[in-house]
């Protein structure tokens, strides 16, 4: 359980770690190597989680100091470890790999965050499209063979591990691939900048469409590095638009990739400047914020995984926000624990929701319903009165690497402490 004083000012500099969404994909295309070295990898439990399952099958990988050493070795099938692979969503993107290791894989339907179920119909089809055959359902994914040649093309539906999954499974099929509706997020593009530069060929289009011409084979050894995490980012934007003393500077913070979110934030009223080694200087902005219309969408739309850092910019904002959630189902339920703090918010039905400001939100004990979600009401408690405990903490976790340490340095009174204290 994390505890949270409110009314906290807070001043200084924050620096944005290595992205989980990068980084997850990164791994995955590690395995297609016999080593490879990546940086700048965030110490989070998701990773750990991975190289879990990267170690179960008998593939090496040492990581310390945001340094993942890979060495695939001999890979077993009979070892790997399922409960883990249950686990996280990440685990699916493993697929490609073990299928040209091992000709076969049979996992467990991946788990991960609370938003909402998400079919991989479109997972699955890629790879019946390019040869494999196999049955997914609520229990699991069974798929196997050898990928055809020739050409082929079909559609990802905008669903980015998909799109990274099936990018991995035909970079080595012979032949020219085509996959319309490509999700192009940054981690996408930062997979695909990586096996081309070890040997890949792989084109992105502007229109979503991405064309893969297989190759024989890639270098034996590869290196790359980890991009910073956009909303990690935003999500410290917002966290200096509420609670800076006079404002707070972001490093690392991947401006070119926030120019949606961005935009939204200057039309509410939040203060930034651009410096320079692509650092934000965001200066406290709580009591002048608009209330504002945010719908999320895909890259290079507002990023569905800010909606609810923003939702708490909003409840500072005089008036009545509007939040339309597109991307995923469920994700608007979290609204439940805003209420618990004295908010004001109001579900519409399932993708729409209602922000009625200017709250003076109060502490309370709230939980975190997902990764995202949970970083909000950190942010929500910055600014309450009183005290707020945050349960289910381990969704934080999964995705932040070292999110309280951060904060504390700016001068917040945050901490972890016992779920009975």
């Amino acid at each position: 359980m994390l505890l949270v004083r409110g009314w906290q000012t807070l001043s200084g500099s924050i620096n944005v770690s290595g992205s989980k969404n990068a980084a997850l994909p990164l791994i995955a295309a590690a395995l297609f190597f016999k080593k490879a070295t990546l940086r700048n990898v965030p110490d989070i439990s998701d990773v750990r989680t991975l190289l879990a399952i990267v170690r179960s099958v008998g593939a090496k990988a040492e990581f310390e100091n945001n340094v993942l050493r890979i060495e695939t070795g001999d890979m077993k099938k009979e070892t790997m470890d399922l409960a883990l692979v249950s686990k996280i969503r990440a685990s699916i993107m493993l697929v490609p790999a073990f299928l040209k290791a091992f000709w076969s894989v049979d996992i467990p339907y991946p788990g991960g965050c609370n938003i909402g179920k998400r079919p991989i119909d479109v997972f699955v089809n890629g790879f019946l499209e390019i040869g494999y055959v196999g049955t997914s359902s609520d229990s699991g994914v069974s798929l196997s063979g050898k990928p055809k040649e020739g050409d082929v093309e079909f559609s990802a539906g905008f669903a980015v591990t998909a799109t990274e999954s099936l990018i991995l499974a035909n970079v080595l099929r012979k032949g020219k691939t085509r996959i319309f509706l490509s999700a192009i997020e940054p981690h996408v593009i930062c997979l695909v900048d990586f096996l081309n530069a070890h040997g890949a060929k792989i084109s992105v289009g502007y229109d979503h469409t991405i064309e893969i011409e297989g190759v024989e084979s890639l270098a034996s050894d590869a290196e790359g590095t980890v991009i910073s995490d956009y909303i990690e980012s935003g999500t410290f934007v917002v966290l200096a638009a509420l609670a800076a003393k006079d404002f707070v500077d972001v490093k690392n913070a991947r401006i070119i990739d926030l120019h949606a979110f961005l935009s939204k934030c200057k039309e509410a009223g939040v203060r930034y400047e651009q410096l320079p080694n692509d650092t934000l200087r965001v200066y406290r902005s709580i009591d002048q914020l608009k209330p504002l219309r945010v719908q999320t969408n895909v890259f290079p739309g507002f990023p569905t995984d800010l909606q609810s850092p923003f939702v708490i910019l909003m409840t500072q904002a005089e008036g009545v926000s509007r939040i339309e959630e597109i991307v995923y189902e469920s994700r608007l339920n979290w609204l439940v624990e805003i209420e618990k703090m004295k908010g004001h918010p109001a579900i519409l039905n399932p993708n729409t929701a209602l922000i009625f400001g200017k709250t003076h939100l109060r502490g309370a004990t709230v939980s975190s319903w997902d990764l995202r979600a949970g970083v909000a009401m950190i942010l929500a408690g910055l600014v309450a009165t009183g005290e707020t405990r945050i349960t289910n903490v381990e969704y934080i976790e999964r995705g932040y690497e070292d999110i309280i340490g951060k904060i504390r340095s700016l001068g917040a009174v945050i901490e972890k402490i016992d779920a009975a204290a």
